[in-house]
């Protein structure tokens, strides 16, 4: 049987952890929540968009509501370039999947996900076409992968009351039943 490591696995967006990995090439370091959780914590840093093909930098995406990107009634989401339109749907669902459950594997506790991102957003993510907001490609595959798995965005996680909340749910998760 494989030794768990010291501290519980947290995987979190790279862009947080102040890898230039955004669409622009930028970052959205979050100092304050990765010195407090990261004393705790060992990171497994993803991002999607770089492990699936997109590269950095590269054209923005976002969730459209429809068939083909065409919004409609249509419940499908699709994940688009905005100018190109180039649809990384079936890439992203293929390789989220496949992503997911190697970091299931892996023994995650937790996962901290950049906030309203297509792909890593797991609340308050707009689709084009739809007038509810929706949860990222990536997000998604997580939440499937890994049920009952603490999940939180950077924002949720502002609040020290908020991260000592968070940190207890991923111990407790890792202990298990």
């Amino acid at each position: 049987m494989p030794r768990m490591p010291e501290r519980p696995r947290v995987g979190i967006s790279r862009c947080l952890l102040g890898d230039e990995v955004r669409y622009d090439g930028t970052h959205t370091l979050d100092a304050d929540l990765v010195s407090t959780l990261g004393a705790h914590v060992e990171w497994v840093p993803v991002c999607p968009e770089v492990e699936v093909g997109m590269g950095t930098p590269r054209e923005p995406i976002h969730l459209v509501a429809g068939a083909n990107g065409v919004p409609s009634a249509d419940a499908r989401v699709r994940l688009l370039g905005v100018t190109s339109g180039t649809d990384w749907t079936g890439r992203m669902h293929a390789w989220a999947r496949t992503r997911a459950e190697a970091l299931r594997q892996l023994g995650l506790s937790g996962f901290i996900l950049k906030a309203r991102s297509p792909s890593c957003g797991i609340r308050d993510v707009r689709v084009d076409g739809d007038e509810r907001s929706g949860r990222g490609l990536f997000a998604q595959a997580i939440v499937d992968a890994m049920p009952g798995l603490p999940v939180a965005d950077e924002d949720e996680l502002h609040d020290p009351a908020a991260r000592r909340a968070f940190l207890t749910r991923v111990l407790a998760f890792r202990r298990g039943p």
